[in-house]
């Protein structure tokens, strides 16, 4: 390229850069295959043709005046007038085009790219050339002097389609640029270098079975690295390699589509596709990648059930459960899911309403269960047909036949020994409450079903008769009764009959029986309640007192009627009459007013009720009538005589009041008095017979400060215990005990361990002894002791006798203390 706006110039370099750089590939690529050479020829044919039919018309048109004159014509410059300057920019004489070179080419030298030229540039090699951008220096190096670009490394137009590079001519010596900086870009031609790639293999795909040619499969994708829009590098065509005839491919979509009809999963359920990309439109020499693709056959109900045999037989005993499977049949179905799953019926048979078949849900299988009890005395065999249909039916493919198939069952009964059958589920028995013991109640009856026929032993769950109420004969099955029977006090009795086979006791059947107690007039009716009767003083005669109901344990078939009657001797009564009302109750009336509680405060009225039953039933019940003060309106204000002798204007609530003060002071004087004489007595008692027995003891815990009864004085004064038996002063035990054998007297060296051992066994053994409130003494400094004895207790002499000088020879800390007991005693002298 050069800077000259000479077309002739420009058009030759054309050719000149066009054939170098083929010439140079040739050259530099004399091994390469001949289909990468015709590859190449391809490509720079259409742009040879380009530029020979587009550059002579460009040089050979008029040029404006502003584009032509070269950037060194100082002559063109002055004839431009001062306006022209101002209107007119000034042109750089650079022409700029794009630059091409070719990706992946290698070779000996480096590959020419073009040639920088400015008409500033007299050949005398005082310009210099400079070139900056993308890859300036590295991947592109421009000789200074001539301004060639050659392009230093392989180029790879995948990584970097284009460059953008600025070129600028400076003067060699000051490095002062003669024009100001441009910029071009140099492509990087593509050549086909990448082969297709399928990103998303391999693929999967389903298709149902039996699918029309043509039925839509899946579409495959591949992508190729090169130029899309210069030639066909990227161009791709489709087609398959493995998988025809079933399988076809649309060149140019990808998309997989059946090949042929009516193909069959049960015969082949998976294929195998290889497809292939290839570029340069699929001509020779082109690229290529490849796929594969598993294409699955789904299935559909195309194929009916089929039992595996036309005939089953199954035997089942006659005692079997209800709901018992008996037998499965199996109505095989090549399909595979819904498709596969039937159902079972039985259409024709002996036993339609004996058996019924269910299907499992898991394996498919028809199951046949018992609907009805088999009884093989009365049918010993069964025939079914039963049937196996397709739930899930495909109207593609019912005119195929039906979906469906038919089987025979033969189902054989065998005997087993049977329980007892009785005439009746369940028994109703009735008995009047009256019969006699021993009396037949009623008969249940059982046989055995068996051909053999066994005797039948009966007998009573006495689980359900716990009271032995009923008796059976074991031979007939006559229930009889046991115990006298009450309705009142148990209406229904309940019980199981057992009946058992003699030859067999396993064989046992339970009947249930229910016996009514019906019911005889064998209690009299009475009051309903006790009832007390109120009479005002101030009553009128007739007016009714009181109305009473009676009761009666027995159920009469039409209700109770009651008679009441008063007994013989008051009949005439001159004070009360009765009247009967028509509710079955009686009304008590007064004959005549004038009632005084005075005169007479109580009234007892015998009343005679007898019932409607065979034979009557009566008893005498006594109504009590009492006399009170009625207000004016009839309300009973008081029923006590002692109501009459209370004081004008006071009631009964005041007189209360009264007597609960009066009993409230007494009790707060008795309490009073009972206090001061318990202050004035004296909380010690002294005896002046011995002062150490009445020592009050305030830390002990039982019977209180003044109980000095709780010990003797003696267990101190002989540390060796007393032989026999010591009573208890404190507590006086409610079993009286043999006394203990006295122990031992210790010996002088026993050990002071030795002494309080004796006595915990004493105390532990005696049951007199403590937990009672007492005092355990063990008083005893031990036999032998160099120091004797500090106790004056066991002493004879009297404390003025007593003298204390030895305790200085023990040491001295008991010398202080005989000092002490000296000084004490001196004291007591003056």
């Amino acid at each position: 390229m050069t800077g000259k706006l000479n077309g002739s110039c420009f058009y030759n370099l054309s050719y000149f850069y066009l054939d170098c750089a083929v010439n140079t590939w040739r050259s530099s690529c004399g091994t390469m295959p001949e289909r990468l050479t015709e590859m190449l020829m391809d490509t720079w044919t259409p742009l040879i043709i380009l530029w020979i039919t587009v550059l002579p018309s460009i040089c050979m048109a008029p040029m404006n005046q502003s584009q032509v004159l070269p950037s060194g014509s100082s002559t063109g410059l002055k004839r431009l007038t001062e306006e022209q300057r101002v209107l007119n920019r000034s042109k750089r004489g650079w022409v700029w085009n794009q630059m091409f070179v070719l990706e992946e080419f290698s070779g000996p030298e480096p590959i020419l790219v073009g040639r920088l030229h400015t008409d500033l540039d007299p050949g005398s090699s005082k310009i210099k050339y400079i070139l900056s951008g993308d890859g300036a220096g590295t991947i592109f190096v421009i000789n200074d002097k001539t301004g060639d670009i050659h392009a230093m490394k392989r180029l790879d137009r995948e990584e970097k389609a284009e460059y953008t590079l600025t070129a600028q001519a400076v003067d060699r010596d000051t490095n002062k640029p003669l024009e100001p900086p441009s910029e071009f870009i140099i492509k990087v031609q593509d050549i086909n270098d990448n082969p297709p790639e399928f990103v998303d293999g391999p693929y999967h795909a389903t298709v149902p079975e039996m699918s029309i040619v043509g039925t839509f499969v899946t579409k495959v994708t591949a992508t190729d690295a090169d130029d899309p829009v210069y030639g066909n590098s990227a161009k791709l065509v489709y087609s398959i390699l493995e998988g025809q005839p079933y399988f076809s491919i649309e060149p140019h979509t990808a998309i997989i589509k059946t090949a042929l009809p009516n193909m069959d999963r049960e015969a082949k359920e998976e294929y195998f596709v290889v497809i292939q990309a290839k570029d340069m439109g699929g001509h020779m020499g082109g690229l290529s990648g490849t796929t594969t693709v598993t294409i699955t056959l789904t299935d559909v109900n195309d194929n009916p059930p089929k039992f595996a045999q036309s005939l089953y037989h199954f035997s089942v005993m006659e005692d079997v459960a209800l709901g018992e499977p008996i037998g499965r049949v199996k109505a095989n179905d090549l399909d595979i899911g819904e498709n596969a799953k039937s159902s079972y019926d039985i259409i024709e048979g002996d036993g339609m309403d004996i058996f019924e078949i269910t299907t499992d849900a898991q394996t498919q299988d028809g199951i046949i269960r018992v609907r009805k009890p088999l009884d093989f005395e009365t049918k010993k065999s069964y025939t079914l047909k039963v049937e196996a249909a397709n739930i899930h039916i495909d109207p593609r493919f019912i005119s195929g036949g039906p979906f469906k198939d038919t089987a025979t069952v033969k189902i054989v009964v065998e005997d087993a020994d049977e329980p007892p059958v009785f005439s009746s589920p369940t028994y109703l028995l009735e008995v009047h409450e009256n019969a006699a013991i021993n009396a037949v109640i009623g008969q249940v009856t059982a046989h055995d079903p068996d051909a053999s026929s066994s005797p039948i032993r009966f007998s009573i769950d006495r689980h359900t008769d716990l009271e032995r109420q009923f008796n059976i004969n074991a031979e007939d099955g006559r229930i009889t009764l046991a115990t006298p029977l009450d309705r009142e006090t148990n209406t229904w009795h309940n019980i199981t009959i057992v009946a058992t086979e003699t030859r067999n006791h396993s064989q046992v059947s339970r009947v249930p029986v229910a016996i009514k107690v019906l019911d005889v007039n064998d209690n009299a009716p009475e009051f309903a309640s006790e009832h007390e009767a109120f009479l005002c003083e101030n009553g009128k005669p007739g007016q009714v007192i009181q109305i009473v109901s009676a009761v009666d344990k027995d159920d009469p078939k039409n209700g109770h009627y009651f008679l009441y009657s008063l007994l013989p001797e008051m009949v005439n009564n001159p004070n009360f009459t009765i009247k009967k009302n028509e509710d079955n109750t009686l009304s008590i009336l007064a004959k005549h007013s004038g009632f005084s509680r005075q005169k007479q405060e109580v009234y007892l009225l015998p009343i005679i009720i007898s019932d409607s039953g065979n034979p009557p039933m009566s008893s005498t019940s006594t109504l009590t009538i009492r006399v009170c003060g009625c207000s004016s309106d009839g309300i009973v204000q008081s029923c006590n005589v002692e109501a009459y002798v209370l004081p004008i204007g006071l009631s009964m609530g005041a007189l209360i009041a009264i007597l609960a003060c009066i009993i409230l002071l007494l009790v707060i004087v008795v309490l009073f008095v009972t206090l001061r004489r318990h202050k004035n007595e004296p909380l010690i008692i002294k005896d002046d017979e011995d002062v150490r027995e009445n020592i009050i003891r305030y830390d002990d815990e039982g019977g209180g400060e003044e109980d000095t009864e709780a010990f003797d004085i003696a267990t101190l004064q002989n540390p060796d215990g007393i032989n026999g038996f010591l009573p208890r002063k404190d507590i006086k035990p409610d079993l009286q005990f043999m006394p203990r054998q006295g122990l031992a007297p210790v010996p002088n060296g026993v050990d002071v361990d030795e002494f309080i051992n004796v006595r915990l066994h004493e105390a532990d053994n005696d049951p007199t002894a403590p937990p009672y409130d007492s005092i355990q003494i063990y008083g005893y400094e031990g036999r032998g002791s160099a120091a004797g004895s500090l106790s004056s207790l066991e002493s004879s002499t009297s404390d003025s006798d007593q003298n204390f000088d030895y305790l200085s020879e023990w040491g001295p800390r008991f010398k202080r203390l005989g000092e002490l007991y000296s000084v004490g005693e001196s004291d007591k002298e003056t």
